[in-house]
C-alpha cells in the first residue's frame, strides 16, 4: 500500500491522525492506519494499552464539528498490529479540526480557504450561490426584453414551457423568491453591467498581444459576443471534394468544443471571485482559464473518464442553459469535447486545476485541412472565400453565377438576422422572421442552394456564413 488519496499512514496517535480523518470526511472518506511508517511498513514496536482505543475516539469527537466518531479496529499488517480508524464522506461539511478546515488533495491534507469553506457547505446543503437574493435588487433591475428573447427561446426549443409573463416566468424558474432577483437572475438578465468580464487576447508569444479584447454584459450576450471573437481569431483551411466546386471549411479548431468550453468556463467560473474568465489563442494553441476549481469532490483524473459525476456550483445558472439548448445534460461537457477532436488527429486536450482557477488548453502540431484522411499542412492560413453558382436538377453552375439571385422576403429576413447574428439559432429565427420552424428550415435550404448561406460546424456550436451577389 502507498499514501494516496483514501490512505494515510501514522507511526502514531497524534493531532495529525484528527486532521486528517477531518479532511477525509470533508472528500470522498478514507482509512487512517496508525502504527505504519511513512514507507508503509508497520511499526513493530508499537504498543496500544486497553484504554487506549476509546481514549482516542473521545478525542476526535471532541476536537472536531460537527463531532465524528470514526469505525476502527486492529489489523495485522506485515504480522504486526496496526489500528485502522476509516470514515465515510460526511453528510454535512465541512467538518472542523480545532476551528481549522481541511479536505484531501491527492496524499495530503489541504487546508480550506473561506470561499472553499462556504462552496462545500452549500454543495452539502445542495444551495449554490447564484440561487441566493442579490443585494438591494428588484423586478426593476432586470432587462425585460432579454427575459422576454430568453422565455420564447426555451419555448421554441421545448424542454420546458415557460409563461408568457416575465416576473411569473422567473417565479417559475425560483430566480424571483419574494420579488427579489436571484444572483443567476441578475448575471443573466440585469440592466447594469455586473462586470463579469471575458478577456480574450491573441498571442504571438507570450507578452506580445496582437490583439485584446474586454467582453462583459448579459451572461448570454457574453457567450456569443466570446464566440465569434474567438472564431473572428481562428484559422480555416478549405476543402474542395473535386465532385463540385463548393467548398468545405475546416475550422482550425472543431467549435462544438471551443464552444463547450466556452460555455463550461462562464456558467461554471466561480462568480465570487473577482478574477476575468482569460481566453488566450496563440499560434496553434488556445487557452481558457476560470476563476474557481473544480467544484465538489471530482478530481481532474476523473475527468478522463465517460463515468465521472460532476458537482454544479452555480445550478440556476446551469439550468437556464440547458433549458436554451445551449448544453446538454449536466456535467457531460468533457465527454462531448473528447468527441468533438477524435477526427483531428494531431489536437491534444489538456486540463489542470492552476492556483485558485481551471485551466483547459487545445493545441496541434498540424492543422486539418481535409475531412477525408489525415491530410495536414502547418500553414493555417485563412483563404478569401469565393463564391460558385447555384445547385439546380441539372447539376451545379461551373463559375460564380453573375447577375442577381431573386429571393423572398422572407429569405431576406434571415440573410438579414444571420448578418446581425451569425450564432443566431433556427428557433430563434422563428421569432425573429414569423413563420414556423418547418418553413425557416425550407427557407434555409433555398439560400443553401441558391449559394447564399452556408452553414460551418454543427447545429449547436457552428455559425452562419452569408455569401453575397
Amino acid at each position: 500500500m502507498k499514501e494516496n488519496r483514501h490512505i494515510e499512514f501514522k507511526s502514531s496517535f497524534n493531532d495529525e491522525v484528527i486532521e486528517t480523518l477531518t479532511a477525509f470526511a470533508n472528500t470522498k472518506g478514507g482509512r487512517v492506519l496508525v502504527g505504519v511508517h511513512d514507507s508503509g511498513l508497520p511499526i513493530k514496536e508499537f504498543a496500544v494499552g486497553k484504554e487506549s482505543i476509546q481514549k482516542w475516539l473521545n478525542e476526535i469527537k471532541t476536537k472536531t464539528q460537527p463531532s465524528i466518531i470514526p469505525d476502527v479496529e486492529t489489523v495485522k499488517h506485515k504480522g504486526s498490529d496496526v489500528i485502522e480508524f476509516s470514515i465515510p464522506e460526511f453528510p454535512i461539511k465541512p467538518v472542523a479540526f480545532k476551528g481549522r478546515y481541511f479536505k484531501r488533495v491527492n496524499n495530503s491534507n489541504h487546508r480550506l480557504s473561506t470561499v472553499e469553506i462556504s462552496d462545500i457547505y452549500m454543495q452539502s446543503m445542495q444551495y449554490s450561490w447564484d440561487s441566493y437574493p442579490y443585494p438591494k435588487a428588484d423586478m426593476a433591475s432586470l432587462n425585460v426584453e432579454k427575459i422576454n428573447a430568453f422565455i420564447s427561446k426555451v419555448n421554441a426549443i421545448g424542454r420546458f414551457h415557460l409563461p408568457d409573463n416575465p416576473e411569473t416566468a422567473l417565479q417559475k424558474l425560483r430566480m424571483l423568491p419574494d420579488g427579489i432577483p436571484t444572483n443567476a437572475a441578475m448575471i443573466l438578465f440585469s440592466k447594469e453591467n455586473l462586470l463579469y468580464n471575458a478577456h480574450i487576447g491573441r498571442f504571438k508569444t507570450p507578452s506580445l498581444i496582437i490583439a485584446d479584447k474586454m467582453i462583459n454584459g448579459n451572461l448570454y450576450d457574453v457567450a456569443e459576443e466570446s464566440m465569434q471573437t474567438i472564431t473572428g481569431h481562428l484559422n480555416f483551411a478549405f476543402e474542395i471534394t473535386g465532385r463540385t466546386t463548393q467548398r468545405t471549411e475546416i475550422p482550425e479548431y472543431p467549435l462544438d468544443a471551443i464552444r463547450e468550453t466556452l460555455l463550461n468556463a462562464l456558467i461554471h467560473r466561480d462568480y465570487k471571485s473577482p478574477t476575468d474568465v482569460q481566453i488566450k489563442i496563440f499560434d496553434r494553441r488556445i487557452t481558457f482559464f476560470n476563476p474557481g476549481g473544480l467544484y465538489g469532490n471530482i478530481t481532474a483524473e476523473e475527468l478522463l473518464t465517460d463515468n465521472y459525476q460532476a458537482s454544479t456550483r452555480n445550478k440556476q445558472i446551469a439550468e437556464a442553459f440547458y433549458l436554451t439548448h445551449d448544453i446538454e445534460k449536466y456535467g457531460s461537457g468533457f465527454i462531448r469535447i473528447r468527441q468533438a477532436i477524435a477526427n483531428y488527429p494531431t489536437m491534444n486536450f489538456d486540463f489542470h486545476e492552476f492556483g485558485d482557477g481551471f485551466v483547459t488548453e487545445f493545441s496541434y502540431t498540424e492543422q486539418k485541412v481535409s475531412t477525408k484522411g489525415d491530410k495536414f499542412t502547418g500553414n493555417g492560413k485563412r483563404v478569401k472565400s469565393e463564391i460558385f453558382g447555384d445547385v439546380t436538377k441539372k447539376g451545379p453552375v461551373k463559375g460564380p453565377v453573375k447577375g442577381p439571385v431573386k429571393i423572398t422576403a422572407n429569405q431576406q429576413k434571415i440573410i438579414e438576422a444571420v448578418r446581425n447574428n451569425p450564432f443566431v439559432t433556427r428557433e430563434n429565427l422563428v421569432e425573429i422572421v414569423g413563420i414556423s420552424l418547418s418553413k425557416i428550415k425550407e427557407n434555409i435550404t433555398k439560400l443553401k442552394s441558391k449559394g447564399l448561406l452556408n452553414r460551418v460546424g454543427s447545429d449547436k456550436g457552428g455559425y452562419w456564413q452569408v455569401f453575397d451577389k
